[in-house]
């Protein structure tokens, strides 16, 4: 997008201005129904204007055919006296418009940032940004005029100006800006002039001649699905959403032709049409979404997250465009709890989750950045947890936590939001009055009713005393007047439709009464579950006809009961559409109402099962979008995990409370005739060996367990082999293979304890699991995940991530670390990692990485190296993901949300990521991106200054001989050099170092190497060093391990227990070395005395540690006193560490 695109406004204010006539108008607020007032309006004042129209059309006319430099000149001459008064108001203006204008289009780099968008393209922060783009050129960049509907008959627009105003906020002119004068009610709107400053600029168009249609005034109910999203231009795309927030409402968007439903999955709104069994997927916030509303029309859908960097966004549900986005709507990134907009869609009000609730009512079609009024409400009050504007009047609302309702009353005037919160009793009324659900205006618009757990309705009268009155009092209340016994169920939905009052209820029943509260009908024959949220129609029922089959009501006159068709959800995560007309209840989808943890893709055929800690299991067609079948297991029986076998005959599932079963892949039936129960807790990991003989799981009580295929009167049957408590934290991972030099199966599991541990499955026999091997993958962090790395080299590896963001390639056999590098750092380590399946074998070559981390999944270009453009990620499900899998074809990535009850299909697009590496560099660019300064940075200098006195320094620093200047050191000086320039590695991380280097070429050559150029060395160290550098944090996570608290409340760790640790714990030290570290560290010995030449004959000085160490050493005094460095607070991509 050009500049000129994302702010029309300054590109006119470069090129010139529009000379604008004067004309009043009368002030005017957003009204989403204002066309046939925009249009009487036009009637009215077209006599009017004609001649000034006219004129204005001439005039551009005869700008078209003057030259530029002719029209400065004349427009000069004319209006000389208005030049200075009109480029000062111009000028106030545009610095507005650009500030707000600018404000808008944050979205793109504040979203990124937090984390919400892909890393490498960011995909989705571009439509982000395209759509405020959009927003800013529909808002007409007018701050002051916003709210103020355009006066000019599109017929009579000059050329090139914005046509077609339908069903938009009002826009004025370009250019223009109106003032209140002094003492009137009028609105004037000023002339702006704008003159070019240089002979190159003479040549100018109008503003409106820049302007382009919004896409939002253009489209139509109809347009979003005739949109063609399958030519994504980004890595990773969201295609379909499985599931929904059953905890938020779900929508009636439109009907009559089409049945389109709005819900909410993740953070994510989803617009669903059930006929075409599509889906458009609204993206932007960073967060999960906790509450929506949409306007009466079903035109605006307002959604809000909580959580960091929190939103409000408006969007278009004609289009899928967000109009608008509120930024900081909450203190302290709380989040939004509830969210209601008014029936003429003009303001907007929430409620906010923090401590201290408060309450804003935001004017947002005035792009405004701030609420109009807010209130902190009293913590007595309970959590407000639902929120309702008065149909009839803009001003007054109403809410409610479980135990207080409140009524406020919004004095625009006098920025005051007075509220009204009765405290009700059981005295009150002399009976238990329970738990409030939700609240509404009365229909007669002077009472408010609040439906309660207890099913009754407390009935509220609203006193609104005179607009004279000026007292406190004088504020309008509401006042607790009845209490009505409705029904004995608890009520949980209360809502008003036409001339109704409805309510739903904890047992499915559906009533209808009128204003008197007198029963009209209900549905309760469906034997639904506990109704959650009711959505009707926009459209009003037809007037009956013969054909009609309406159901009677059950008043004495019995006549037919007529209401709009509605859509029902309910707890079960179960979504119905009721038609009226012959009460016709259709069921439009069950999801899982239990967290989603477990996803399965089939091998070879589109499926994916999906199972859920509800006992559901669910298959779908995921080309075709179409459900296939499920199977529903009895209470207590959670799926925790689930796999089919490499044959995709058999599926294997674990459950929560530690059962397995092996199930039918067609049809979910038991594949073995009893299920296996060998454990007594959570089974997290199932999967089968590549021969289909074996199967493995592992529980949360660290034990492995092994099931294997046996021949019993000619059938194959499953039977259980043995189980082992190999680890003693928890697994993360289950891994089979095979043996390069045999086709015997190979079981290895990875623990949290930082073990890898390899089974000898030929000898193991019932009750007995043999173990072959074990390994220790890492000292100080631990292992997250491992997958077979694919054979692009003559070596086999193993490929392990850990939690310090770093990737590990172990030779499959030997079990040494054969390198180290650098991983995707996106906010939190990499949990979950496949290899992208290939098509073809032509693809063998080219493979591709998929991974997953809490939040984000991404995809990584083999062979890893380091290179940070060879990755990218989407945020999936901001609270955390579950699981994922690929397709069998490699297109498709399926995550699992956990908590949040939703799968995501996320198409792969490898062209685009290639793209995305081009751009980055080849060779060492990327790599001098990731040092402070670059290439030419100076850290870069210092290091090059480090090599090669490294060189000068094993050729010996006192000799007199010619110097032999080479691009390579030995190996041996590689630890002096990485902790010269920062970085201090351990004794096994040097010695990983030794190996990466050593054994670098072997396979391909038989060779080992002994040195190292510059360009490898500063590849080792960034995939090596910590990814954000030595914090003080780190350390003082150690002190809090290892230290005590004292009585200043500080974590310590006391002279004598230190020293101890030194010598015995870790890569221990030698009570010479000890000594003669710190002898130097306190500057008794030179620095660096035993490694110089030119100290080799000093001896070392004696040190009583007692002396020099303090009695307590915290973390402060160790880092800054002992080791004499500086360190930051703060994470960063370089050396955190400097000596002083």
């Amino acid at each position: 997008m050009s500049d000129a695109e994302e702010n029309p406004l300054e590109k006119t204010e470069k090129d010139g201005g529009t000379e604008m006539e004067e004309e009043e108008e009368e002030e005017e607020e957003y009204n989403p129904d204002y066309l046939k007032e925009e249009d009487m309006q036009q009637e009215l004042e077209e006599d009017t204007l004609a001649g000034k129209e006219s004129q204005e059309e001439e005039d551009a006319e005869e700008t078209e055919e003057q030259a530029p430099a002719a029209e400065e000149e004349e427009d000069a001459g004319e209006e000389m006296e208005e030049e200075v008064l009109a480029a000062e108001e111009e000028e106030d203006a545009g610095a507005q418009e650009e500030t707000r204008v600018g404000r808008l289009l944050l979205t793109d780099s504040l979203l990124a940032m937090s984390g919400t968008f892909p890393h490498s393209l960011q995909p989705e922060a571009s439509k982000f940004s395209r759509g405020l783009s959009l927003q800013s050129e529909f808002l007409n960049l007018d701050q002051n005029g916003l709210d103020k509907q355009q006066s000019s008959s599109p017929e009579k627009q000059p050329s090139g100006e914005l046509e077609g105003t339908t069903g938009q906020k009002p826009e004025d002119e370009p250019g223009q800006e109106r003032t209140r004068e002094p003492g009137k009610g009028e609105w004037r709107k000023k002339r702006s002039v704008s003159y070019s400053k240089s002979e190159e600029e003479k040549g100018f168009q109008p503003k409106a001649e820049i302007q382009k249609e919004s896409l939002v005034s253009t489209t139509t109910e109809d347009s979003l699905f005739q949109k063609d999203d399958s030519d994504s231009v980004y890595p990773l795309s969201m295609t379909w959403s499985f599931g929904w927030n059953s905890s938020l409402p779900v929508f009636y968007l439109r009907d009559e032709a089409q049945r389109v439903l709005l819900y909410i999955c993740a953070h994510t709104a989803v617009i669903y049409d059930v006929f075409k069994n599509d889906q458009r997927h609204l993206q932007g916030h960073p967060n999960v979404i906790s509450c929506l509303c949409i306007s009466e029309d079903r035109r605006w859908i307002a959604t809000a997250d909580k959580g960091p960097n929190c939103l409000i966004i408006i969007w278009d549900s004609f289009s899928g465009i967000p109009v608008h986005t509120i930024f900081d709507s909450c203190p302290k990134d709380s989040g939004i709890r509830a969210i209601a907009i008014t029936r003429d869609a003009k303001y907007l009000a929430t409620i906010s989750d923090a401590e201290v609730q408060q309450v804003c009512i935001w004017k947002w079609t005035l792009a405004v950045e701030t609420p109009a009024c807010t209130l902190d409400l009293n913590k007595e009050y309970g959590f407000q947890n639902y929120l309702s504007f008065n149909p009839a009047n803009n001003r007054e609302l109403v809410s409610n936590s479980k135990t207080q309702a409140i009524y406020y009353s919004w004095q625009e005037e006098r920025n005051i939001l007075a509220h009204s919160a009765p405290l009700l009793t059981e005295k009150t009324f002399n009976k238990l009055v329970g738990k409030f659900s939700q609240s509404v205006f009365h229909l007669n618009l002077t009472q408010v009713l609040s439906a309660t757990m207890e099913g009754k309705l407390v009935v509220w009268d609203i006193h609104r005393p005179p607009p004279s009155a000026s007292s406190p009092l004088g504020f309008p209340y509401i006042k607790p007047c009845k209490l009505v016994h409705l029904q004995k169920e608890s009520i949980t939905v209360l809502t008003t439709v036409d001339s109704y009052i409805v309510t739903g209820d904890i047992r499915g029943n559906i009533k209808f009464y009128d204003h008197t509260l007198s029963i009209v009908n209900w549905y309760s024959q469906f034997k639904l579950s506990t109704i959650r949220c009711l959505s009707f129609s926009k459209t009003p029922p037809a007037p009956p006809t013969e054909k009609s089959d309406f159901p009677p009501d059950c008043t004495l006159k019995g006549e037919s009961f007529i209401v709009r068709n509605f859509i029902i959800g309910t707890s079960d995560a179960t979504v119905y559409h009721l038609t009226t007309d012959g009460t016709k209840l259709e069921k439009l989808f069950v999801e899982p109402k239990g967290a989603i943890c477990a996803i399965a893709c089939h091998p070879y055929q589109p499926f994916i099962a999906i199972g859920s800690l509800c006992g559901l299991i669910k298959v779908w067609n995921y080309e075709k979008k179409s459900y296939l079948f499920s199977r529903v297991f009895e209470k207590g029986l959670g799926v925790q995990c689930l796999t089919y076998n490499p044959e995709g005959v058999l599926l294997g599932v674990g459950f929560t409370e530690g059962t397995v079963y092996i199930l039918d892949a067609m049809s979910l039936e038991n594949g073995s005739p009893q299920p296996f129960k060998y454990s007594r807790t959570n089974v997290i990991h199932i999967s089968f060996s590549h021969d289909s003989q074996y199967m493995a799981t592992a529980d949360v009580s660290f034990t492995v367990a092994v099931y294997k295929v046996m021949v019993k009167n000619g059938q194959r049957v499953w039977e259980y082999l043995a189980r082992l408590r190999s680890h003693h934290k928890s697994i993360q991972n289950l891994l089979f293979g095979v043996h390069l030099d045999s086709n015997e199966t190979r079981l290895l599991s990875l623990g949290k304890d930082r073990l890898l541990i390899e089974y000898d499955l030929p000898k193991s026999y019932k009750d007995h699991l043999e173990v072959l091997d074990i390994h220790q993958t890492d000292q100080g962090c631990y292992p997250t995940c491992m997958v077979w790395y694919p054979p692009l080299t003559r070596e086999l590896f193993l490929l392990i991530c850990n939690s310090g963001y770093k990737m590990k390639l172990f030779n499959s056999i030997t079990k040494m670390c054969r390198k180290t590098l650098l991983g995707p750092t996106y906010g939190s380590p990499i949990e979950q990692i496949q290899i992208l399946p290939v098509k073809t074998a032509s693809e063998l070559q080219k493979r591709y990485l998929v991974f997953m981390n809490k939040d984000k999944v991404g995809l990584q270009i083999l062979p890893v190296d380091g290179n940070p453009h060879k990755t990218t990620s989407v945020v999936c499900h901001p609270d955390g993901g579950a699981g994922i899998t690929v397709s069998y074809d490699g297109c498709c990535i399926f995550t699992a949300g956990g908590a949040d009850r939703s799968v995501v299909q996320w198409k792969v697009n490898l062209s685009a990521l290639e793209a995305a590496v081009s751009l980055g560099g080849e060779d060492l660019t990327p790599f001098y991106g990731l040092v402070t300064g670059g290439r030419e940075g100076k850290f870069y200098r210092e290091l090059e200054d480090y090599f090669y006195y490294s060189q000068l320094r094993s050729q010996g620093i006192d000799t007199m001989e010619s110097r032999a200047v080479s691009q390579h050191i030995c190996l041996s000086e590689l630890p002096f050099v990485m902790r010269a320039i920062g970085f201090y590695p351990s004794e096994e991380k040097i010695e990983d170092m030794f190996n990466e280097v050593k054994f670098g070429e072997y396979v391909e050559t038989g060779k080992i190497v002994d040195k190292i150029n510059l360009p490898d060395f500063l590849k080792i160290y960034i995939n090596h060093r910590p990814p954000f550098g030595n914090t003080m944090s780190g350390i003082q996570h150690s002190f809090d391990v290892l230290g005590f608290t004292n009585s200043e409340g500080k974590k310590v760790i006391r002279r004598e227990d230190f020293l101890q640790l030194l010598q015995t714990k870790g890569e221990h030290m030698t009570q010479e070395e000890m000594s003669d570290c710190f002898a130097t560290l306190f500057g008794l010995n030179p620095e660096g005395w035993k490694s110089e030449p030119a100290t080799s004959s000093f001896k070392g000085a004696e040190i009583c540690l007692e002396e020099e160490l303090p009695n307590e050493i915290t973390a402060e005094i160790f880092t800054t006193e002992i080791l004499g460095l500086t360190i930051s607070e703060d994470s960063g991509q370089d050396h955190m560490v400097s000596g002083v």
